[in-house]
């Protein structure tokens, strides 16, 4: 459909540490043994969408990343990986690469997804639209808190801390208003305009922006251009486009906001416009009975692709959520694995060795190379490759990334040992999180603690 595809992969994201390191950015962190990013690029393949560039902050972590993919992706994918500087935003690092962008449209995907929703069908509404910008929104995840920085998993029915606000028109179709649900205190406001040609808007607060998105590259690009302050798609250009949809230049954005249950007379005046939009759906959008009946302006369309709620969508933006894929992965969501399942619901590789009376449940992954002692337990967890786990050893919610050595009689629970760590005997973890390759010494119990180098 001539798209141009840009997955934004991060670099060492400062909320998923101690996870990331020098060795290990963002988009090479494992879900299910296999890096985040490899998600992704399975997902924009099997939507046949083939030529991708890579945006990566940081020239070591573009390096990591871009060695990775040569290896994994050969003779499947072409992968071009771009270097920017880091903390740029995303809107800064697309500013950045502006000179490879050639196509009318780009299809925007964050580098840290896990699911099995279609990109192609947001492509295809943005084009049948003809829209400047169209957001895929999901469900809310009913797992732990997508922004929260913990890792217990306790709370898992609670909705996350920043939920996202949308209004939409009466169809489901168009974008009205979007804001964080931390910048809503009391009263919601939207501009006039907006409320006055639609009609009437739906707010919801159980959809969130999915970090997918396809845009007109002409309307991206002027808005870069012109607002070189923006730093963050979600937070600066998306609410802009949506402000200013009705505007024929989208470089002015005037403050016509008003508090909704305001405006009266304004309804009033538009009430043949609201006949023509509330009468028939199949009627043009309101943006098109807005250009004929006001002065022939030119508007943009702010459009919405709204996922079927059976299908799978996580972000890999925190701790928690880092804790929850891989637990999704292994377990309800094994469909997205790429792996075959035993009989026992696990995954245990042929070369992995098990001692003596020791127990891998369901929903667990032994990887290739690790070796478990005698008389161990493993409940709904991740294990790497290359491990060594010594005997009478507890594993229960837990990711043990790969070459980490935990000794004898170590219980561990609701935590992260990333590559290379060392438990030494009897460590107790409860939510901890250990960096690559710390040594916790012998015999002490932890909880909620993090392990890094200072």
């Amino acid at each position: 459909m001539d798209f141009q595809v840009v997955i934004l992969a991060g670099g060492f994201s400062s909320n998923l540490v101690p996870l990331v390191s020098k060795e290990v950015p963002k988009a090479l962190l494992p879900v299910a043994n296999r890096p985040v990013l490899s998600y992704v690029l399975d997902l924009l393949e099997s939507n046949n969408l083939k030529d991708l560039i890579v945006v990566v902050e940081g020239e070591d972590a573009a390096l990591k990343v871009g060695g990775w993919i040569s290896a994994a992706c050969v003779d499947r994918l072409h992968v071009e990986v771009a270097a920017v500087a880091e903390n740029v935003g995303t809107a800064g690092a697309l500013r950045a690469i502006a000179h490879h962008l050639t196509a009318k449209d780009i299809l925007i995907v964050s580098g840290d997804i896990v699911s099995d929703i279609p990109p192609g069908a947001v492509a295809a509404t943005h084009r049948r639209h003809d829209a400047a910008v169209t957001v895929m929104l999901c469900a809310q995840p009913v797992s732990g808190p997508s922004e929260s920085g913990g890792s217990s998993g306790k709370d898992k029915t609670k909705k996350p801390a920043c939920e996202d606000i949308v209004g939409l028109d009466s169809w489901k179709q168009f974008l009205l208003y979007i804001a964080k649900g931390t910048e809503i205190k009391k009263d919601t406001r939207v501009k006039k305009s907006i409320l006055c040609a639609a009609g009437k808007m739906e707010l919801r607060s159980d959809l969130m922006d999915s970090h997918i998105y396809a845009f007109k590259r002409s309307v991206l690009q002027e808005v870069l251009d012109q607002k070189p302050a923006f730093r963050s798609l979600k937070q600066d250009v998306l609410p802009y486009l949506v402000r200013t949809q009705l505007r024929s230049d989208v470089s002015s954005d005037q403050n016509n906001v008003e508090e909704i249950g305001n405006g009266k007379d304004n309804m009033q005046n538009n009430e043949v416009v609201l006949s023509q939009i509330l009468s028939n759906a199949s009627l043009p959008s309101f943006h098109q009975v807005y250009e004929s009946g006001l002065d022939s302006r030119k508007t943009h369309k702010c459009c919405v692709y709204i996922a079927d709620e059976s299908k799978f969508f996580v972000r890999l933006n925190s701790i928690q959520a880092f804790m929850d894929v891989n637990r999704d992965v292994i377990g309800d969501a094994n469909h997205l694995s790429g792996y075959s399942f035993s009989a026992h619901h696990n995954i245990v590789h042929p070369s992995a060795e098990l001692g003596s009376k020791t127990t891998v449940g369901p929903h667990c992954m032994l990887g290739e190379g690790s070796q478990v002692g005698d008389k161990c337990s493993v409940k709904r967890s991740v294990i790497g490759r290359h491990c060594r786990i010594g005997s009478n050893v507890k594993i229960v919610n837990s990711v043990v990334m790969d070459h980490a050595t935990i000794g004898d009689g170590c219980s561990i629970q609701g935590s992260v040992i990333c590559s290379n760590a060392q438990l030494q005997e009897r460590v107790t973890l409860r939510d901890c999180q250990v960096e690559a390759g710390y040594i916790v010494c012998a015999g002490g119990e932890h909880k909620g603690e993090t392990f890094a180098r200072k």
